[in-house]
């Protein structure tokens, strides 16, 4: 009986025990809930270091971003493969009308850089816009150019190939670099102009960002467009450009600053927004800067989770900003971001 009681004792307590070591091993190693569930977006590569950081900072949601170019991500959400799209250029009207039902939020700012692969030349090559459009319409052959030369006086331009890089893939880059030239030059304008995918003149195409920096790699006499973020990222040299101001001026987070300054108010009710070539009043302001979007349908069955995301990009996920060379959204344009965020419903 003893024995028996003994071994009913042991039972029960070896029972408390493994109840115990049960709860406990259920919270030692159990991963907290704090994803409401997955997002997955796709587009431009301009916004993907930064997007990059958001998703490592961000807990609410499981973020997926592909960097597929600003064209790719504006079919994918306008086809509803992903839950959001990302682009460095606004959506043309027929684009709205093929979303059905989509708004464009602008959420990150930065500039577009223009790096060269020039033999035994620095940092900080000077050329206005002027110089840069005959360049790409195929009109300055070498880097000695006259043109060149005389605002780069004490630089040691030699006699080598010029050879103009451009984005093979719809690109909001190259949207944001050809609506450039198209302010600067009336030639490109009236025969190239403005677009994500347009008809360069000459050059060599590379797709997305990560194919035009492995061609300017390997290109002597190479010159390309890229963001900020990826030429740091790469480690290139590139160019000083003239704003309207006349001043000569590299992309740093003063100049973009000094850009984004510029603007006083929108203009578009769908977040429609320009900044290249600003205003001289900004004389330290460098001249190719660009808003980025995301695209986001207005009726879907993830809007809590989107806006809780998007919300929180533009607010505190800008603090990330910075040490990618993305400036913060002016306070009008934040303010705007927020106003079309809250039309987004389920």
């Amino acid at each position: 009986m003893n024995r028996e009681r003994a071994t009913a004792g042991g039972l029960a307590a070896l029972a408390i025990v493994v109840g115990v070591l049960t709860v406990w091993t259920s919270f030692a190693g159990a991963t907290p809930s704090r994803q409401a569930g997955t997002l997955k977006g796709a587009g431009s590569t301009f916004v993907q270091p930064l997007v990059t950081a958001w998703i490592q900072n961000y807990h609410a949601s499981s973020i997926q971003y592909s960097g597929i170019g600003s064209g790719g991500g504006i079919q994918a959400i306008s086809s509803r493969s992903v839950d959001f799209g990302a682009s460095d250029a606004p959506l043309s009207k027929d684009q709205f009308a093929s979303c059905h039902g989509c708004v464009q939020i602008p959420w990150a700012f930065s500039a577009t850089s223009i790096p060269y692969h020039i033999t035994g030349v620095r940092q900080g090559l000077k050329l206005t816009g002027k110089v840069l459009a005959e360049i790409y319409l195929g009109h300055i052959h070498y880097w000695d150019n006259p043109a060149i030369k005389k605002i780069n006086k004490g630089v040691n331009l030699p006699h080598e190939r010029v050879v103009p890089i451009f984005r093979s893939d719809s690109s909001g880059t190259s949207y944001n670099f050809t609506d450039y030239l198209s302010h600067v030059s009336k030639t490109w304008k009236s025969r190239v102009g403005k677009g994500t995918q347009p008809n360069f003149p000459t050059g060599v195409g590379a797709a997305k960002s990560s194919g035009v920096a492995a061609k300017l790699n390997t290109t002597n006499g190479g010159i390309a467009y890229v963001d900020v973020a990826y030429s740091i990222k790469n480690g290139f040299t590139y160019a000083k450009i003239q704003n309207r101001a006349g001043r000569f001026v590299a992309p740093t987070l003063r100049s973009i600053k000094a850009a984004a300054d510029s603007l006083r108010r929108l203009q578009s009710k769908d977040n429609s927004i320009t900044v290249v070539n600003p205003n001289p009043r900004q004389p330290k302001a460098y001249p190719i800067c660009t808003f980025t979007w995301v695209i986001l349908p207005l009726k879907t069955s993830k809007a809590p989770d989107l806006k809780r995301f998007i919300n929180w990009a533009v607010t505190r996920g800008q603090s990330y900003g910075p040490k990618l060379l993305f400036l913060p959204l002016p306070k009008a344009v934040q303010a705007a971001a927020k106003r079309t965020l809250a039309r987004v419903h389920t």
